[in-house]
């Protein structure tokens, strides 16, 4: 277990306004230290080609986007309403030419992709981690970075969840056993917001 400090890169003050907004509504967006974390390894991999899963508002999409000038995008959301809002972010922040955004389900869409992806940005549904890991690992281009959100959820995945928790905690607890165990991966958790996995690609 990773433990450190992350403090966010000068960003702009619009989209601050709206990830403080969104951390205040039903649909947050990253923590800030998770943010921190995953543009720090933006910046290191320096990646062109990016897939994340789990839109929401789009506030990350334009984070990493604007982090990395050269890179363009993939993301994948199963909400209408969502995905609107995060095409409208894309526009206002100038990256919308570079943000590629599909609507549907990623467990029908990722395997339809085409081309390797430099980071993969993982923020969907939490059971469904363990699921996607198999196509992901197929779309992570050498040397990719897999960054998995959330992992330890409120602490559950390392200790007691809620009863109707503990089906997510425990297919958690799958993705990292089989993150950790996968001999093409070397992988690091940090206790970033909920947990962060780090999963670079041999």
């Amino acid at each position: 277990m990773k433990t450190a400090d992350f403090s966010l890169p000068p960003l702009p003050p619009a989209l601050l306004r709206l990830r403080e907004e969104a951390k205040q509504g039903l649909d947050p967006t990253a923590a800030d230290e998770t943010l921190a974390l995953l543009l720090s390894v933006a910046r290191m991999r320096a990646p062109l080609r990016i897939l994340e899963i789990g839109t929401a508002e789009g506030l990350t999409a334009c984070a990493l986007l604007l982090e990395c000038p050269q890179a363009e995008l993939v993301t994948i959301e199963n909400d209408a309403a969502r995905r609107a809002r995060a095409q409208q972010n894309f526009a206002a922040f100038g990256v919308g030419e570079r943000a590629q955004s599909l609507l549907g389900d990623a467990a029908e869409i990722l395997p339809a992709l085409r081309g390797q992806f430099d980071l993969i940005f993982l923020d969907g549904p939490k059971a469904q981690y363990i699921h996607y890991f198999p196509v992901l690992k197929e779309l992570l281009a050498p040397r990719g970075v897999l960054f998995a959100d959330d992992v330890l959820l409120y602490g559950w995945v390392r200790g007691e969840a809620p009863p109707k928790r503990r089906s997510i905690a425990e297919r958690l607890r799958e993705y990292l056993a089989a993150v950790q165990a996968d001999a093409d991966f070397i992988t690091c958790i940090f206790e970033a917001g909920e947990g962060a996995a780090v999963s670079v690609k041999k």
